[in-house]
């Protein structure tokens, strides 16, 4: 499965554009981490870009993402693309033994985060977010209250990254795709 493919699989069941947005973010970051080592970006790009590609049809923790691997399996997705997917996810109880399954998982709540902290910035950009930034605003836990800070601690420890060098690592990988996830510096 490509690129194309998959996205024409998130915009024919995701309507919700932040959700999209999301998914492009893990997507970036997913590339940005198979980059760094040596692996098949395509491969780990689209495991990004599908992660969340189900959660408007099935949005309970009983159904996603479990749910939506047979459809995904019926358009020819990977075998190891559908078990990164269900790996993400806690309470499936999909163990997460490869690197790829790992970055999934370490990447998936990392990037609302930093979306969040770049939203609330003057800029709403990317461009000029730091990780002191992110560090300041780790600590309040009513901003981003949606984003697991236990599940970004513990998907960088799994993943072997030291958390601070992970936050700063997603965000170099989503700074270029900036316009497209609604944070680029307006002029």
């Amino acid at each position: 499965m490509n690129r194309e493919e998959a996205l024409s699989i998130v915009r024919e069941f995701v309507k919700n554009e932040n959700l999209v947005r999301h998914m492009l973010a893990v997507e970036a970051a997913m590339r940005f981490y198979a980059a760094k080592f040596g692996e098949d970006e395509e491969l780990w790009a689209v495991t990004g870009l599908l992660h969340d590609y189900d959660w408007e049809i099935h949005p309970t923790l009983k159904e996603h993402p479990q749910a939506g691997i047979p459809l995904l399996r019926e358009r020819g997705v990977a075998e190891e693309i559908l078990q990164a997917i269900q790996s993400h996810a806690e309470h499936t109880g999909v163990p997460r033994t490869t690197t790829m399954e790992k970055a999934l998982f370490a990447c998936d709540e990392i990037t609302g985060l930093i979306t969040a902290a770049a939203l609330v910035r003057p800029s709403r950009s990317l461009d000029d977010l730091k990780v002191k930034s992110i560090k300041k605003k780790w600590k309040d836990k009513s901003f981003a209250a949606g984003v697991n800070r236990d599940e970004v601690t513990q998907g960088a420890e799994e993943f072997g990254v030291e958390l601070w060098e992970h936050v700063s690592n997603v965000i170099e990988a989503m700074r270029p795709i900036g316009a497209d996830l609604g944070l680029e510096k307006l002029s």
